[in-house]
């Protein structure tokens, strides 16, 4: 599918509710089908991704049911059931990762396969600890499809040599099952949202800095509120500051301290945003934002504030094209191992469009600020982040730009065009 996007001219104005964060809406399914008793899941996010993990769970013996538009219930007794086929998970990292921790300790062998891109998405640094722990995992060269041949597990000490909640949260969820006490240490801290949810419905876990303790414990369903996602709400943000008379209120958007990384760098340069009716539900802090356009300078994004902004590093480039100076992005490596590599797609895409953006082997460096060109067709890689933040840098383009393969938004943010139309005038 092709896209295209014209320079908007009268600002963006308007409330709009930001839909369901998907970090959490994979979590509260997972652990809600691993805890016994009943949980009623409200605001689940529409995303593929998180489809992906509520029908995972159905295969393996789970009853879940949706109840409203976004309510789903899941009734659990804590035990999963062998799977009479291969567990799909899609285009979803952190379904696949997440279940490898869980399957990890599981009576029974089960097989993972995903599409294209997570085929191509490096697992070895889920299956070196679960290995350690005591699990067989089959692999094609440390990728995809991947053959759990469950085992009975023993806790870890574990360093983890990068800050991944990923990699934290399948060994969290490994230690569940695990005898003996389960330790992750992380060089920095990365999103929390399986400490917060493990502690919330029951489990025997402490945080204490950047080393996470867990020991064999059982989970107990609860009632569980999502809030909306920062990452999705990350390209509204970034387009009400651009583009000139704007102003805008976002409602109900999650700011869990390990995520609010975009927040940091948008104040860092320069942003008027106000947090308004601060609240916390389901142990998760949230509020609604207000945006209005800013003149904006440069700043250095680096060490331990890119777990916290990972997935909103390429909107961020957006954001650095139109800030006085030069922004520099380091230590974020690990983007070239997204669904695209997202250093390489984001230096490419946005220097089409008229961006002065050059790329590092870990980041990027953007010299702001500048017109944004546009009258060119860009691509996608398959990404859906990379997607949306075009569509945005689009919104400033002196010509239309056409955005090929805009279909992968769905992946995360099926909402994502309905709401930009509320809020352009």
């Amino acid at each position: 599918m092709t896209k295209k996007v014209e320079r908007v001219k009268e600002g963006l104005h308007g409330t709009i509710q930001i839909p369901a964060d998907k970090s959490i809406s994979h979590r509260a399914v997972m652990f809600s089908s691993i805890a016994k008793g009943k949980s009623i899941i409200k605001n689940f996010s529409k995303g593929q991704d998180p489809n992906s993990t509520l029908n995972i769970f159905k295969n393996l013996g789970v009853d879940i049911e949706y109840k409203g538009d976004s309510i789903i219930e899941v009734r659990s007794d804590g035990n999963l059931i062998e799977p009479s086929q291969d567990l799909d998970c899609g285009n979803s990292g952190t379904t696949m990762r997440l279940m490898c921790g869980i399957l990890a300790g599981q009576k029974f062998n089960t097989t993972m396969i995903g599409d294209e891109s997570l085929s191509k998405r490096p697992m070895k640094r889920v299956i070196e600890p679960l290995t350690r722990m005591g699990v067989e995992i089959i692999s094609k060269d440390n990728h995809a499809p991947l053959i759990i041949n469950g085992s009975k597990l023993n806790g870890i000490d574990y360093e983890s040599p990068i800050a991944s909640a990923q990699v934290k949260s399948c060994i969290l969820l490994a230690g569940l099952n695990a005898d003996g006490i389960t330790r992750v240490k992380e060089p920095y801290l990365s999103r929390n949202h399986t400490e917060l949810m493990l502690k919330y419905m029951g489990a025997d876990i402490t945080s204490d800095g950047l080393t996470v303790t867990i020991k064999k414990s059982t989970l107990t369903g609860k009632p569980i509120e999502i809030c909306g996602d920062i990452s999705s709400a990350a390209y509204f943000i970034t387009a009400a500051l651009i583009i000139p008379n704007s102003d805008i209120v976002l409602k109900n958007v999650g700011l869990n301290p390990t995520r609010t990384g975009i927040l940091e760098v948008c104040k860092k340069m320069g942003a008027d945003i106000e947090i308004l009716d601060e609240k916390t539900v389901s142990g998760e802090v949230s509020g609604d934002l207000r945006i209005r356009s800013s003149k904006l300078h440069a700043c250095e994004i680096s060490g331990e504030l890119i777990p916290k902004l990972i997935d909103e590093l390429p909107i961020i480039a957006v954001l650095a094209t139109q800030a006085e100076g030069t922004t520099t992005i380091r230590n974020a490596g690990d983007l070239r191992n997204k669904e695209s590599d997202r250093i390489t797609a984001t230096v490419t895409e946005l220097k089409k469009l008229g961006a002065d953006i050059e790329e590092l082997e870990d980041g990027f460096t953007i010299n702001g600020k500048k017109e944004l060109s546009g009258g060119c067709e860009v691509k996608t890689y398959h990404d859906h982040r990379l997607a949306m933040s075009l569509f945005v840098a689009g919104l400033i383009c002196k010509k239309e730009i056409a955005i090929d393969g805009f279909e992968w938004v769905n992946i995360s943010f099926p909402e994502f065009e309905a709401l930009f139309s509320k809020i352009i005038k």
